[in-house]
């Protein structure tokens, strides 16, 4: 019972964490990229169909979505899981499956914060584990992509749990403890997870080369023996969940790892208040990005564990050999965008995976902080205080804190007009629901991107066009964002009838020709 009472804040805070998701799903607006991914999870079941293979019509291109050559490319690994869930809750509920996607995102984002919380106790006592966890949840760049981003942090889930089985399995192997059962149980969940990993993101293998790295730090050559059943399963499971492997699934596996690798991309991206195509970012644009969009403890919190986690290394207190193969790959990571410079957009949402490790080192200052505060108490003010940073923003940015920045540019207020703010335009859903109680008898509302997002949420009288090779007149309505900086756009056509701000910031507008 007293062993899991250490546990039970990391329960209780999943739990309401989750119950705080369910009253707020809702409230988040689909990004440009949800509906053609969503799309294709509707459509991957295709490809799974026995009478549609059987009818003489088959054709796996319908296997892709309304987006097949960007999708299907992509392993749907996640759509695959999450669709049941969502398509049974959608068809007890009737809730916009868009919405039931956000919390499903939620979800599996939790899951990842628990398997945070299990990864820190190798190193860490239970109650820094929690208060780790507890930072990293209170992040409101992190709390907004939760919801919003069905790739990135399901890869970081997938991620953190392989991780996580893969170095326990190991510690395993190395003693004669375990079972012949209980080993290859291991080794199947091992090549599983790493075959969905791979799915979701080309770079997933390497998360195994990290595990056998460790492996070979245990010096018992009988261990590396079951790596081969491992990268048997993994490469089963990545073929048999990803349907564009099956017709040529060496030729379209490397394919895939050239184009991921090169990520071509012709998006531009706003930093410092100048427009760059993704591949001609400067060298500090991740560097930047990360010390800007965390909050204000973050940096000074990971450099006293820094410190706390060297001291003990150098203490010798015990092997130190997977925090080293962990932080490892975060540095190898930042090394390959700073020396290869691969394009980036969408701030550094394809690298959020790379983030546990600077809050598991941040446990080792919270360990070290709560050694000197001896009385409770003071351990909960200290850390109410440290998470503040994040409540505070997230509260204040709901439902855009995936646009959060510090204080170090004077919030996001400060970073408009010089960042990125909502880029993925999710405020189009709060300015539709406005537009649609302005104008109960239909209008034509001119959209300046991504008109695709606006039809969504627009009423059926409402008649959406695109601004592009459109001429304005007098007395049509304009919805433009602040995506790459659209101040010249905004400000020339006044007035504004409906204008979506947080903490100082416009997101989106709609705007009355005069």
């Amino acid at each position: 019972m007293l062993k899991k009472s250490k546990h039970l804040p990391i329960h209780i805070l999943l739990a309401l964490c989750l119950l705080i998701g369910i009253f707020t799903f809702e409230n988040y607006g689909m990004t440009w990229d949800e509906s053609l991914y969503y799309g294709y999870g509707e459509a991957i079941g295709y490809a799974y169909s026995i009478p549609e293979r059987l009818s003489g019509n088959f054709d796996i291109n319908e296997a892709y979505g309304p987006s097949k050559y960007d999708h299907r490319n992509r392993g749907p690994a996640y759509l695959l899981i999450a669709r049941l869930p969502v398509n049974g809750l959608h068809a007890l509920t009737g809730i916009d499956k868009v919405d039931l996607w956000h919390l499903m995102n939620f979800i599996t984002y939790l899951v990842g914060v628990f398997y945070l919380y299990k990864l820190s106790l190798r190193w860490l006592k239970p109650e820094s584990a929690f208060a780790a966890s507890l930072f990293y949840i209170s992040q409101p760049l992190l709390w907004g992509h939760a919801f919003i981003n069905p790739k990135d942090p399901p890869f970081t889930t997938i991620f953190l749990a392989t991780i996580y089985y893969g170095l326990r399995m190991v510690d395993q192997l190395s003693t004669r403890e375990a079972s012949r059962n209980s080993r290859w149980r291991q080794v199947l969940l091992l090549g599983i997870l790493l075959g969905l990993a791979t799915n979701l993101r080309i770079i997933a293998p390497v998360i195994g080369v990290l595990i056998f790295i460790y492996a070979l730090t245990k010096r018992k050559p009988r261990i590396l023996l079951w790596f081969i059943p491992i990268t048997l399963i993994a490469m089963i499971i990545t073929y048999l969940t990803w349907p564009y492997l099956w017709e040529a699934p060496l030729a379209h596996f490397i394919e895939v790892l050239k184009l991921m690798s090169n990520n071509p991309t012709t998006l531009k991206v706003l930093f410092y208040g100048n427009t760059y195509r993704a591949y001609e970012l400067p060298l500090r644009y991740l560097p930047v990005l990360l010390g800007i969009t965390l909050t204000e403890p973050t940096w000074l919190l990971f450099g006293t564990g820094a410190i706390v986690a060297f001291l003990r290394w150098k203490k010798k207190e015990r092997s130190w050999s997977d925090l080293g193969i962990l932080l490892f790959f975060f540095v190898f990571m930042l090394s390959y965008v700073l020396l290869i410079r691969p394009p980036m957009y969408d701030g550094y949402r394809h690298f959020l995976f790379i983030l546990p490790p600077i809050f598991i080192i941040i446990g080792f200052a919270f360990e070290q902080i709560f050694s000197w505060l001896h009385d409770y108490k003071l351990r909960i003010i200290f850390l109410l205080l440290i998470i503040s940073f994040g409540i505070n923003g997230t509260i204040k940015l709901h439902p855009y804190e995936y646009a959060y920045y510090n204080s170090a540019v004077g919030g996001t207020s400060g970073a408009e007009g010089r960042f990125e703010t909502d880029y993925w335009l999710t405020c189009y859903k709060e300015a539709l629901q406005s537009f649609n109680e302005f104008a109960p008898n239909g209008e034509t509302l001119i959209i300046h991107r991504e008109p695709r997002i606006a039809t969504y949420y627009a009423a059926e009288n409402t008649d959406i066009v695109e601004l592009r090779g459109y001429s304005l007149k007098a007395g049509d309505y304009l919805l433009v964002s602040a995506r790459l900086n659209a101040r010249e756009i905004i400000e020339r056509y006044s007035p504004d009838i409906i204008s979506i701000k947080r903490d100082g910031a416009t997101f989106c507008v709609i705007k009355e020709i005069q």
